[in-house]
């Protein structure tokens, strides 16, 4: 049957508008954090740390392959349920291509399934229970933060010495578990005697009780005497400095990192102690730390924290994964795209894991020290000496193959 010449036309009209709302369509990005609760600050680092990556590595365009990116940012108020009913939302509601999140362990516990019955990604940037991307994990989850893993092993590398005596103190959640099982494990393989571990409640006000424990079990020890802490969230662990554990020869290390409002209270207390984080600004020498340097410090009037570092790999991650697929945002070809990928980031080249999807990264061995040119920043005069950076094939880290 042969079309009139209008309706030919019309047909034709229509299918090149429809092929330009296509081509034009917005790849959207559902970012769900804790901004409520005491994990905001971690929550904001993601935030401003993913736009900056996105900038980046889009060279400030903010499209790929002709396809606008938006950031749809939601309050996972460090509510499991929240968490998941926001992702489900963002994949049906918000037509969301791919999400990020949160800041917890248990709030991403709760939405891994949401990402495997939706087909779609989850990127996870802040939360490290190692068993995210593990046991708990699918092949629908990437990880661009560094897990407990990486800190336990680089960790480990660190204090894994002969004579080493040490005890632990963490959260009793996810984090701290997951964080101080890791620990466990990676000290196994090194001369160094892991003691005693010790738990309590995030949120804690008052640390005697475990104070006391550590200090019963390491004051006879016949070596150096360690307390190795991991904290997030709200509590303060480093109130048992009141309770004076040099007085029995015991030392106080953060097991954690060098998130810069924390770093104050080193001052007195762990000033020329060493330990492994996974980012401080000054650490990694390469051209994205550079811009991010100088970009944060432009634009917020310091330098850039742990998170901030974290969310902008997310960023990069993203981006170069769009890249690789031309704009394509269907589930199966970024995942086949992802696994294995490498890129170049702040802390320089990092690749995901093709078995479990978890970024692969250094960490950088560490000294706290008085650094006069940090006065007038939010660390009060506190800095770090970088020591080494520990490299990927250092840490003999576990993987879980994905199911």
């Amino acid at each position: 049957m042969r079309l009139h010449p209008i309706a030919l036309a019309l047909a034709f009209t229509t299918g090149i508008s429809g092929l330009a709302h296509a081509q034009s369509k917005e790849i959207r990005i559902a970012h769900i954090v804790d901004k409520t609760g005491p994990m905001e600050i971690f929550a904001t680092q993601s935030s401003v740390g993913l736009k900056l990556g996105l900038e980046y590595a889009t060279g400030g365009k903010m499209e790929v392959a002709g396809r606008k990116i938006v950031v749809i940012d939601k309050d996972s108020q460090l509510k499991p349920d929240t968490g998941k009913a926001l992702l489900q939302a963002a994949y049906q509601d918000d037509k969301a291509d791919i999400a990020v999140g949160p800041s917890a362990s248990h709030v991403a516990l709760a939405m891994l399934p949401v990402a495997r019955e939706n087909k779609k990604i989850l990127i996870l940037d802040a939360p490290a229970a190692e068993y995210l991307t593990g046991s708990k994990g699918n092949r629908y989850v990437f990880r661009t933060g560094r897990n407990s893993d990486h800190d336990a092993y680089a960790n480990a590398i660190v204090m894994g010495r002969p004579g080493n005596f040490i005890g632990t103190l963490a959260p009793d959640y996810a984090f701290g578990r997951d964080g101080v099982k890791s620990f466990r494990e990676a000290l196994k393989g090194t001369p160094a005697k892991l003691v005693h571990e010790e738990y309590a409640p995030l949120g804690a006000a008052d640390f005697t009780a475990q104070a006391q424990r550590l200090f019963n079990a390491l004051k006879d020890q016949p070596g150096r005497k360690i307390i190795w802490y991991i904290w997030a969230g709200a509590g303060n662990p480093l109130k048992i400095m009141d309770l004076e554990p040099k007085r029995y020869g015991i030392e106080v290390v953060s097991g954690g990192g060098t998130s810069l409002p924390f770093m104050p209270a080193a001052k007195g207390t762990m000033i020329g102690s060493e330990s492994a984080t996974a980012y401080y600004f000054q650490c990694p020498k390469n051209a994205a730390n550079d811009w991010l340097i100088k970009e944060h410090t432009k634009r917020f009037g310091q330098p850039p924290d742990f998170f901030i570092a974290t969310g902008m790999m997310t960023g990069i991650a993203i981006v170069e994964a769009l890249k690789k697929t031309n704009g394509n945002t269907e589930t199966e070809t970024l995942i086949k795209t992802m696994e294995g990928m490498s890129f170049d980031g702040p802390k320089g080249k990092v690749f995901f894991n093709k078995d479990n999807h978890q970024l692969m990264q250094p960490m950088y061995h560490f000294r706290y020290k008085l650094d006069p040119a940090m006065d007038a920043t939010v660390t009060q005069g506190v800095g770090v000496d970088c020591i080494r950076e520990i490299r990927i094939d250092e840490m003999k880290i576990s993987v879980t193959k994905l199911k």
